[in-house]
């Protein structure tokens, strides 16, 4: 038998019975099996003592790139899941831009395969088309059966509508999701960040905002008209805070996410034209920053992700309009949410998308399976190099003032702390 005695910890779970009181916890493999103010220490467990611990239930990132198959250069499956651990996330999705794109069952049976034995669990997304080129549908019902959550092509908005139709009506038959990430194409054309005075200034080609709201509304008609699931990644403009607003007015299934980049930073770190800060969608002016931030707080925005992309130093140190877009966020996404928002908002917003991706989530209480996170809300520090734990380190946080720390996980019947 396992044992791991957790002292002194401040329980953050509004479902719990234990919220805000501060006890020990006893894990015996895999279970809590007590709770009180002091527990004895049972011979050969493993403690956990930590300054001004907190534990919450686990966190859960609904956007999470690797590269694994393909791009092992870049991460691995099974650091970057260590990587999610050390950042308090005991579950995250993985996204399909890999080599080969993750469109069948093989390729979903693989990924699963290569996170075994880990801590954070892995949920793979599938392509929503074949090799995620937006011109026929995936394997989307053998993908379902393999163990994938949803399906999505990652930051590529399906331009044929009809395709999106379909897709949304052919999930229905097993109670599937569809990610839809938005943008116009030919809107956007040679746009690399958020058109405005900004981008007039930096004489650098600007994307309107209306090549994210055009396609919001198309999807949300087609939503309307087909019935089923449908859930927006990383939303960025106060348009689409609106259409999605106005459409679960309505009834609609929608849900959607926002970057934390999004709700930190503006497009005024682009003057110094650092590819760090090159993501999409791009970095919006502080106007629609501190729109997305009220959104959060009035639960238009369902979940945040870190969006995490890692990206090899060939493709991110070059000329800003040369560089790929993406940064990575696991190590620097608590720190630098609880600098924008209140801690009872992010430890929710952090585990919201357990329920959007039918995922259980369960309350600290004796004789449940623990799957916590590990942290303290206190404490200021400023984001560095020597915060990053990934293979890559193309952070947009670097410098950023951030505000507490996750210290680990417990899932799987793994301490990872």
């Amino acid at each position: 038998m396992t044992t791991v005695l957790i002292k002194q910890a401040t329980i953050q779970d509004q479902n719990s019975s234990f919220h805000n009181q501060t006890v020990d916890i006893k894990i015996e493999n895999g279970t809590i099996t007590e709770m009180a103010k002091n527990i004895a220490i049972p011979e050969g467990a493993t403690v956990v003592e930590k300054e001004n611990l907190h534990v919450s239930p686990g966190w859960f990132d609904t956007s999470v790139s690797l590269g694994e198959p393909g791009y092992e250069d870049r991460e691995t499956i099974a650091h970057g899941l260590q990587v999610a651990a050390k950042s308090g996330f005991t579950a995250i999705a993985l996204q399909p831009n890999t080599t080969p794109v993750i469109d069948n069952q093989a390729q979903v049976k693989f990924v699963l395969e290569r996170a075994k034995e880990q801590a954070t669990s892995l949920f793979p997304i599938g392509a929503l088309t074949k090799n995620s080129e937006g011109q026929d549908l995936a394997e989307l019902f053998d993908m379902k059966n393999a163990g994938a959550i949803a399906f999505g092509d990652y930051n590529k908005a399906i331009q044929d509508a009809n395709i999106q139709k379909i897709a949304l009506q052919y999930v229905q038959d097993f109670d599937g999701l569809v990610i839809s990430y938005c943008q116009d194409n030919s809107l956007k054309g040679k746009g690399i960040v958020n058109e405005g005075i900004t981008s007039t200034r930096l004489g650098l080609k600007g994307i309107p905002t209306l090549a994210e709201e055009l396609h919001i509304a198309r999807n949300l008609f087609l939503l309307e008209y087909t019935g089923g699931k449908l859930h927006i990644p990383t939303i960025s403009t106060q348009k689409s805070i609106a259409l999605i607003k106005e459409a679960k007015a309505k009834g609609l299934q929608v849900t959607c996410s926002v970057t934390v980049h999004h709700l930190v930073l503006n497009e005024e770190v682009l003057t110094g034209f650092d590819s760090r800060y090159k993501v999409a969608p791009p970095l919006r002016d502080e106007a629609t920053r501190k729109a997305l931030i009220a959104a959060v707080l009035d639960n238009t925005i369902d979940c945040i992700t870190s969006d995490h992309n890692p990206l090899d130093i060939e493709h991110k140190k070059l000329e800003f309009d040369m560089a790929k877009d993406g940064t990575i966020g696991l190590e620097s996404a608590f720190g630098t949410l609880l600098t924008v928002l209140p801690l009872e908002v992010v430890l929710e917003k952090l585990t919201a998308g357990k329920k959007i991706f039918g995922l259980p989530k369960q309350a600290i209480e004796i004789n449940t399976t623990a799957e916590l996170t590990f942290f303290t809300p206190t404490g200021e520090s400023t984001f560095t190099k020597e915060n990053i734990v990934s293979k890559s380190k193309n952070s947009a946080f670097l410098g950023q003032k951030v505000k507490g720390k996750a210290y680990g996980i417990y899932n799987n019947g793994k301490l990872a702390i």
